[in-house]
């Protein structure tokens, strides 16, 4: 469909723009929508744009305050689209000028606009009327040479561009900080331009600054293979508590010693163990990983240690353990807190003599084992309290490690972030702009039971939900934002602009949230267990520690849960 404006077109309104502004006094901050915006004077704009030109030429700049205008455009394009969903093409695309003159950026007034979303053709042409780099420019510069206007420009280029979906270009045909009566654009297709591909190369990054970034990227991989190479890569993290952590195990790596790795679920132990692995010289050993809580305890025995053909029924052939097959190398033992008190003996066995005897046989099997275990529970406790033999625990715990949560590590979180967003849009052949502010402000006050794996995940349903060139949002990332994310201590500015503070909301907890609605029991014990296999992977004893209960007890529960699930 075909849309022309003509000049007596009733322009859409700009309440629904003008609801998404929301000032938060107490906390210093205002936000659009989920972007935290600022509040900046022009007069320091300016002399930013004047240091700038001084230091790295008029033709950079220029590229500079372009691109910067093609961030914000795009990110406007994407607000337009989910506040006016059902409007027409026109007024949706009217929302990036409406958007424009709300900044006070300046204000646009329409000469002709065609769009045909059908067919892809866009024309548009527009007047600009107290253009803010118009005012800039006369005072710091005086005239210039050429059109003003930068950062207006590459806004107008990036919001149609999204709009349209496909490479849209404005041009100045008439600027007053050049001398022109009039501050014109005009706007239409890439490949309309003569020189449009030479135009389209102010909005990529100058050649230099991609020479030094692909120099440094070969340098990080290099970097990065060398540390693979040297055993030293323990996973992501810069944060103090992370790198003592990496230090502390370094000195360990090198030699024979047994490595108890201690920390939540989800903290990343199993990447510790590795490098420890790789950092030793077994590194070109095997590394066999073991997850004692995901194997039947009365399995348990027969998968470490091996088993004699006839042992018990349906062993039809003897068969190797995981320790035979480490033989030389590393085994790692996750949840080690989970074995049985056989399976305890015949891995002190191991750790003493260095030998085995398979499940129902009378051999016995020389192993060269190094072992790193792991537990998310005091280990200490348990002796205590019966359930783990202190021999054992004295022989496991010669050099125990804690790794710390998420929680305490924030400042790690950029680092994190950035790891899963590429991993993530490699894996799904897209790619966004990124977290919002709204969503970065909830990260780094949220707890993070699950710890890393919780960010993974976070992350991944993040990047599913996102189309290519959006903001990811917050609720994008949580379906269920908790409370403490929604602010009440918000002002509203109108369409008139008057600033209104709402009145104090009254404060709930999620328990008056349960009354209020009439959610019983049986549904909140539902969401619990079903979240609580979530943050741990599936894994029924952690997600019985999760919530404070047994492995048999929350075995219980969950098998009510599919009782009632399938009837």
């Amino acid at each position: 469909m075909s849309w022309s404006m003509a000049p007596d077109f009733q322009l859409t309104d700009i309440n629904d723009l003008t609801e998404q502004i929301r000032f938060q006094s107490k906390e210093g901050k205002i936000w659009f929508g989920e972007q935290r915006m600022l509040l900046m004077q022009v007069s320091a704009m300016a002399a930013f744009r004047r240091e700038l030109v001084n230091s790295i030429g008029l033709e950079r700049a220029k590229g500079f305050f372009l691109r910067l205008g093609y961030q914000s455009g795009l990110r406007d394009a994407e607000l337009a689209r989910k506040l006016r969903p059902d409007a027409h093409d026109f007024d949706t695309f009217w929302a990036g000028p409406q958007l424009h003159s709300l900044k006070g950026m300046v204000k646009v007034v329409p000469i002709e606009i065609v769009i045909d979303q059908e067919t892809r053709s866009f024309h548009g042409e527009l007047e600009w009327f107290d253009s803010w780099e118009v005012e800039v420019v006369k005072k710091e510069f005086g005239q210039l040479d050429e059109p003003a206007c930068w950062s207006l420009l590459g806004y107008a280029c990036a919001f149609s561009s999204s709009f349209m979906r496909r490479e849209i270009i404005f041009r100045e045909v008439s600027c007053r900080g050049c001398g022109d009566e009039r501050c014109l654009i005009v706007g239409k297709p890439a490949e309309e331009w003569e020189d449009g591909i030479e135009f389209a190369k102010y909005f990529t990054a100058e050649p230099i600054i991609e020479e030094l970034y692909s120099l440094q990227s070969q340098v990080q991989s290099l970097r990065t293979s060398l540390e693979r190479q040297q055993g030293q890569y323990y996973g992501i993290g810069q944060s103090a508590a992370y790198k003592e952590a990496c230090a502390k195990i370094d000195k360990a790596a090198q030699g024979k010693v047994s490595v108890l790795i201690l920390g939540e679920t989800g903290v990343g132990k199993e990447v510790i163990a590795r490098s420890v692995h790789l950092r030793s010289q077994r590194a070109d050993k095997t590394f066999v990983a073991v997850n004692c809580a995901a194997i039947p305890q009365d399995l348990i025995e027969s998968e470490l240690f091996g088993v004699e053909k006839g042992a018990y029924t349906g062993a039809n052939h003897g068969r190797p353990g995981r320790f035979e097959r480490a033989n030389g190398g590393t085994i790692f033992l996750d949840e080690v807190i989970e074995l049985t008190p056989r399976a305890q003996a015949s891995l002190l066995r191991v750790l003493q003599e260095g030998e085995l005897e398979r499940v129902g046989g009378t051999q016995t099997y020389q192993v060269c084992v190094r072992i790193i275990a792991a537990t998310n529970e005091s280990l200490e406790q348990a002796v205590n309290e019966g359930r783990f033999r202190a021999d054992l625990y004295y022989r496991l715990s010669v050099f125990p490690v804690h790794i710390p949560p998420l929680r305490e590590r924030l400042e790690d979180l950029p680092l994190l972030v950035e790891h899963f967003l590429n991993k993530f849009h490699n894996d799904y052949s897209k790619r966004t702009l990124g977290l919002s502010d709204k969503a970065w402000g909830y990260l780094n006050s949220y707890a993070w039971p699950g710890n890393i794996r919780e960010l993974e995940n976070v992350i991944e349903r993040g990047v599913i939900l996102t189309d290519s060139n959006e903001t990811i949002s917050l609720e994008s990332l949580f379906p269920t934002p908790m409370l403490e994310a929604q602010n009440t201590d918000e002002e509203h500015i109108y369409s008139d602009g008057q600033v209104i503070k709402p009145g104090d909301k009254p404060s709930h907890s999620w328990i008056d949230t349960v009354f209020n609605k009439s959610i019983g029991l049986d549904a909140v014990e539902e969401q619990l267990i079903q979240r609580a296999l979530l943050e741990a992977n599936n894994n029924v004893a952690g997600a019985a520690r999760l919530l404070g209960l047994s492995r048999p007890a929350f075995a219980y529960r969950l098998k009510k849960l599919e009782e009632k699930q399938t009837r």
